[in-house]
């Protein structure tokens, strides 16, 4: 017998074993005991789990994060350059302060009906305005309606827009780093 019929053959004794130790016979037809007599046994008891105690932490901290708000604008958010549209619905806004430098990291999530372009075309305009330049998209995300990024200060602060269009329903990401003496 080779190597492998007889690691094979092991296998097979060891989960016949193994079933049969269980209680289960993995031959049917094949038990010397009549099935009106086999019964099962009840096993270990199992404990119902505990209520949750009220000393746990939770999953969450207790205090919010300052640097974000669901569902609104956090403190201090840049809406000169960033402004909502009427009717539009702000799902996450967030501003952290990158370090002890002069920078922060900036983020909105935005939900609307406007279309790709009604979106882009509005911070194109207010960040235009503040000096930012467009760049020239040379190959956009395919799984994006829309996409651009915006530059100022040599580079050094820079946002990027992008568009996900599902079933008449745009999703809204920017974000990107900003000075605060931009």
């Amino acid at each position: 017998m080779g190597p492998r019929r007889a690691v094979a053959v092991v296998l097979v004794a060891l989960v016949t074993a193994l079933l049969a130790g269980c209680g289960i016979n993995p031959f049917a037809g094949t038990s010397t005991v009549s099935d009106s007599k086999v019964r099962a046994s009840p096993g270990p008891a199992v404990q119902s789990p505990l209520e949750p105690s009220s000393q746990e932490s939770p999953l969450l901290g207790d205090t919010p994060d300052p640097h974000s708000t669901v569902g609104g604008l956090v403190a201090g958010f840049p809406t000169d350059l960033l402004p909502v549209p009427a009717g539009v619905e702000v799902l996450v806004s967030s501003v952290e302060p990158v370090g002890n430098s002069n920078a922060y990291q900036v983020s909105l999530n935005l939900r609307t009906v406007l279309s790709a372009p009604e979106i882009v075309a509005t911070y194109r305009q207010s960040l235009t305005a503040a000096g930012f330049v467009e760049a020239e998209q040379t190959a956009a995300d395919a799984a994006l309606a829309a996409q651009s990024t915006f530059t100022r200060s040599g580079g050094d602060e820079v946002l990027v827009i992008g568009v996900l269009d599902r079933d008449g329903v745009r999703t809204v990401t920017i974000g990107g780093r900003l000075r605060s003496n931009g």
